[in-house]
């Protein structure tokens, strides 16, 4: 993907003809599913991932993950999160990990009391197995993520593939969903969240994933379109991202992208030069101007109707009662098992049950924040502080992670629209971990690598 132009436009049409290959013949999705584990085993095997090659296979994973649950590719719904955490580890055997890790590996073993007290609290009619691996296997693939990552030597150029690696299945899902509804007209009469035009899966999880797409896609824009034809190419794609993520009617994934974006001009205009300077701008022009237009023909093709989804309106124009579609409620239930809870905590999996029993409500968790609190109790308090804590501390020294902001924000935001029912905020929020160098990883010797990761 780094050797000229060719290559990285051959990749990204490959990944549009996947799309519309899987679209054609949906049982592809399951032989996709297949080969990118097999690959990838093979590739960090073969290799001993002396460049940190499970970086790649578990960003590629992640950003295919939400594509493979829309066509029905993966055998079971949490493979990706339970295949990352497998890549990790064999990183970890391979590569060493960081001495500094110890934080992390606290954070796992906090997640622990729950589960015993979940055994003890879960009905008995319950899939006990199910309903703890359901709320565990987000954070548990974020702890061996993070442990993986932390103060792991990596290029900015290494860092660019990596996101790379995850944008091109997020290319296969706007194909995708663009061929399952071409016409946006049709299918949008009011201002819920919309399952047709987000290929007939969950708004809230592809809204998520094309917003992720939309910020790396403008990042390239801004840092690595170097020829006119790439840049051309990868405005195309943002502008598209930015429209079929708009009309899902899912805010936080968009919402969520334009931060990121934020965050990561105001952190280049800071520390480039007056050139430099004057590029950013420009970038940010452009993107206002795209964005606008965007907007524009998104009010045309829903009648309106997307004003007034993000101005939390009906579709007659009455303000809503809810500013958070109904999260509120369930957030405000779960702090209240934190209340009567307060050292271990209710349980993993037992707050959809205690809620209905309580409140009659039926609904999963959308707040990982809240989730943590009411099920691990002041465990899950400790273990959140730590996540809050390490990536700021990592960064008094690490200057050069120009995404790590970008990356802290999404994982955040994310655990408070979607919690962690995708992979991708775990294996995001481990890259703001990385040691970032500009150009070379300073030479390291053998015994230091042992300690420390390479």
């Amino acid at each position: 993907m780094e050797k000229g132009k060719l290559t990285y436009i051959s990749l990204l049409f490959i990944h549009i003809g996947i799309g519309v290959l899987v679209y054609l013949i949906p049982f592809l999705s399951k032989i996709y599913s297949f080969l990118i584990l097999g690959a990838g085993l093979y590739y960090v095997v073969q290799r001993k991932n002396r460049n940190n090659e499970v970086l790649y296979v578990a960003a590629y994973l992640v950003g295919s993950e939400v594509f493979l649950r829309m066509t029905g590719g993966n055998p079971f719904h949490e493979l990706t999160k339970y295949s990352v955490i497998l890549f990790m580890i064999l990183g970890m055997v391979y590569s060493g990990i960081s001495k500094g890790s110890t934080p992390f590996w606290i954070y796992l073993l906090f997640l622990l009391p729950a589960v015993y007290v979940a055994t003890e609290t879960l009905n008995f009619e319950t899939d006990m197995r199910k309903a703890i691996m359901f709320n565990l296997s987000g954070p548990l693939c974020l702890g061996f993520a993070a442990i993986y990552c932390h103060r792991r030597r990596i290029t900015l150029e290494e860092l660019n593939n990596v996101l790379f690696a995850l944008a091109l299945p997020i290319l296969c899902i706007l194909t995708y969903v663009f061929l399952f509804n071409p016409s946006i007209k049709d299918v949008v009469v009011d201002t819920q969240s919309n399952h047709e035009t987000s290929g007939g899966f969950g708004p809230n999880q592809v809204a998520t994933i094309l917003g992720l797409g939309v910020f790396i896609f403008f990042s390239r824009i801004v840092l690595l379109s170097k020829s006119r034809s790439v840049l051309i190419l990868n405005l195309a794609i943002c502008t598209f991202m930015t429209f079929r993520g708009i009309v899902t009617f899912s805010r936080g994934g968009m919402m969520t992208a334009a931060l990121m974006i934020l965050l990561l001009m105001g952190l280049l205009f800071i520390f480039m030069k007056q050139r430099g300077k004057l590029r950013i701008i420009q970038m940010l022009v452009l993107g206002l101007v795209l964005l606008s237009g965007v907007w524009v023909y998104s009010s045309s093709q829903t009648s309106g109707l997307i004003e007034r989804r993000y101005a939390n309106e009906g579709v007659h124009g009455n303000k809503k009662e809810s500013q958070l579609s109904g999260r509120e409620d369930l957030m405000e239930s779960e702090l209240k098992m934190f209340f009567e809870n307060p050292v271990f905590g209710i349980g993993v999996g037992k707050n959809r049950e205690f809620r209905e029993e309580q409140t009659g409500i039926q609904a999963a968790s959308h707040n990982e924040i809240t989730r943590m609190l009411a099920e691990h109790g002041s465990f899950g308090l400790v273990g959140f502080i730590i996540l809050l804590i390490v990536p700021f501390v990592l960064y008094l020294d690490n200057r050069m992670h120009i995404y790590m902001l970008s990356f802290y924000v999404f994982w955040l935001l994310t655990l408070n629209h979607a919690a962690m029912r995708t992979a991708a905020p775990a294996f995001i929020y481990a890259l703001t971990l990385l040691k970032v160098y500009a150009l070379e990883k300073p030479v390291v010797h053998r015994e230091q690598a042992l300690g420390e990761g390479v």
